[in-house]
């Protein structure tokens, strides 16, 4: 080989430094990621008690079972769902926003439990709900309890 040819053999060419930026914001996103998942799959009694996050979680739970309570009502107004299937769902509703929103396991508890503890002020609504379930002879309005169910929800401190 020339002498000549030598000027046009080079090393090979350093990787651009955009590489270790790349990597470094995606290690980032990656840390970040498990750190939402770990807060947000906590329990409800530690989350509740972190300030921002906790308030957070807690508006973003009534407004889900808001929601979810008044699909329910316009399902049953619509004609879609017989009285004891639609307070039958709503119950279902209420209790398992007790249980996010207070930790108190409420989907298995008995009314006269509900309403001897911290829980008592939804047992009325519970009870109305119940009746209208089981009772084929309730004076109960479905709509109406399911209105108190949200308003309840919405409410709820």
């Amino acid at each position: 080989m020339s002498d000549e040819l030598v000027r046009f053999v080079i090393g090979p060419t350093p990787y651009s430094s955009w590489w270790l930026w790349l990597a470094v914001l995606l290690s980032l996103v990656l840390i970040g990621w498990y750190a939402a998942v770990f807060v947000f799959t906590m329990p409800g009694r530690r989350l509740r008690s972190l300030p921002v996050l906790g308030t957070a979680r807690s508006e973003l739970v009534k407004r889900r079972s808001a929601h979810a309570v008044r699909a329910i009502v316009e399902r049953y107004r619509g004609g879609e769902l017989a009285s004891a299937p639609a307070a039958a769902a709503v119950s279902r509703e209420l209790r398992a926003f007790l249980h996010a929103a207070t930790g108190v396991r409420a989907e298995y508890m008995q009314i006269d439990a509900i309403a001897a503890g911290q829980l008592a002020v939804a047992a009325p609504v519970l009870a109305d709900l119940i009746d209208a379930q089981f009772n084929a002879d309730s004076s109960v309005d479905v709509a109406s309890v399911s209105d108190s169910a949200e308003e309840l929800i919405r409410t709820w401190s």
